[in-house]
């Protein structure tokens, strides 16, 4: 069974920067993709940033350059790297993990941007 967990969300204020991990309880290379998404209370999931096994990114509009999606296959851990932060971006963000017959989610972390 693979774990994914996150960690790094927090408050900041608008116009700040965080860094979002997600580590992997196994090798990472066992995933096509790994993404993150996000959702806030009462809304769907929606989609974040993607990289595939081959190091392909690609990003909602919303976040294109602001957010960096990266990864560290010798840490088996995916990053998220969230700048100009605006008061839009408060959601919990979601790690998952798709391999070509399953994916796996993490449990979230809270990213909240104060005005």
């Amino acid at each position: 069974q693979v774990q994914l967990v996150e960690s790094g969300g927090g408050l900041v204020q608008a116009g700040g920067s965080l860094r979002l991990s997600c580590a992997a309880s196994g090798s990472i290379f066992s995933f096509v993709a790994m993404g993150w998404y996000r959702q806030a209370p009462g809304k769907q999931r929606e989609f974040v940033a993607t990289i595939s096994s081959g190091g392909s990114t690609n990003y909602a509009d919303s976040v294109k350059g602001r957010f960096t999606i990266s990864r560290d296959n010798a840490k088996n851990t995916v990053y998220l790297q969230m700048n100009s932060l605006e008061p839009e971006d408060t959601d919990v963000y979601y790690c998952k993990g798709s391999r070509r017959f399953d994916a796996y989610w993490g449990q979230g972390t809270q990213v909240t941007v104060s005005s």
